[in-house]
């Protein structure tokens, strides 16, 4: 590695969790690998106004699914302005009766619908279930890394927004997590108490196997 590259790599790649008091932004840099503190910066002599807008989420998303919902996502690998700086959007759009399933994150998450009414919920680490019938205007929170979710319950399509403390707030779905791997079907019976053809019902949908 030659000495211009080592001095790149030496000022780009700081930790981002102090680069904001460095440096202004860091824009994602997809030629290195990332890591916890996320990607390395792009030069900012290269950088036009253009890098710093998304328009990614002005488009209804595809709801012709099993879930009859879409979840839209402006995170550091879509929208690689967003490095660095702690946080990420989403654009949640619902068919009649979509469901964006049980899921988690690493981070915090508000939500705030603009047209249409869902049921939103979490539930606490001892169990506890919040939720709430959410209307045009209204927001919620879900804590970072309780289990939530979203139904339309309404008779029209429903459209929410999302902002998360997090560039790459991770996103993992129970559905996917036990149907969409090859985690034997007998140990899944016996972490969930779900009987065989379920599982295999599940892993059909999902693409699991074994």
């Amino acid at each position: 590695m030659d000495a211009q590259k080592i001095i790149f790599l030496f000022i780009f790649l700081v930790p981002l969790s102090s680069a904001t008091s460095i440096v202004d932004f860091c824009v994602a840099d997809f030629n290195y690998p990332g890591g916890p503190a996320g990607y390395a910066c792009r030069n900012p002599a290269n950088l036009t106004a253009d890098d710093f807008v998304y328009s990614g989420l002005g488009v209804a998303g595809n709801t012709s699914n099993i879930f009859n919902a879409s979840a839209f996502l402006a995170v550091d690998i879509t929208f690689p302005a967003l490095n660095g700086l702690g946080l990420s959007m989403a654009r949640l759009d619902f068919g009649v009766g979509g469901v964006i399933p049980i899921h988690a994150h690493r981070v915090s998450e508000v939500i705030l619908v603009i047209e249409g009414t869902i049921i939103a919920g979490f539930i606490g680490s001892d169990n506890t279930p919040y939720y709430k019938t959410l209307n045009k205007g209204d927001i919620m929170i879900f804590p970072q890394s309780l289990l939530h979710f979203q139904v339309n319950v309404g008779d029209s399509p429903a459209l929410a927004f999302v902002s998360l403390n997090s560039a790459s707030p991770g996103f993992q779905t129970t559905s996917f997590a036990l149907g969409a791997n090859d985690l034997p079907t007998d140990i899944i019976q016996k972490i969930t108490l779900l009987d065989a053809a379920q599982i295999r019902q599940l892993k059909t949908v999902f693409g699991g196997t074994n």
